[in-house]
């Protein structure tokens, strides 16, 4: 089955949080088709939680949706800072989505 592409995942991902009641914004655009996405939480007390794509092993079903994994939770702002430009170097058609909830809500689908 065919994923939904990057560019409209991320639209819809915004919208779904803007009607939740959760403040989010697109902080870097990918490639439109492709492109990884990140999703980084702003708990607003100095600390985020940084997700990524899920590895493949850990995906049991095709099904066309993405899935996502914690890289870190938690973290100091600027640890979960270095991450990103770390993966932005390793790959620039990234997107980045910012969340600011203290409790920590992103509205991924996430593997264990």
């Amino acid at each position: 089955m065919s994923r939904l592409r990057a560019d409209f995942w991320v639209s819809a991902h915004l919208r779904r949080l803007a009607v939740e009641g959760i403040p989010a914004v697109q902080r870097r655009r990918g490639s439109p088709e492709a492109g990884a996405i990140f999703l980084k939480v702003d708990r607003l007390n100095g600390t985020a939680d940084l997700y990524g794509p899920a590895p493949q092993a850990l995906i049991k079903a095709d099904d066309g949706e993405r899935r996502f994994a914690a890289i870190l939770s938690g973290a100091d702002s600027p640890d979960v800072e270095m991450r990103i430009a770390k993966e932005i170097r390793f790959d620039e058609d990234l997107w980045i989505i910012e969340v600011d909830d203290r409790d920590g809500r992103h509205g991924l689908e996430l593997v264990e």
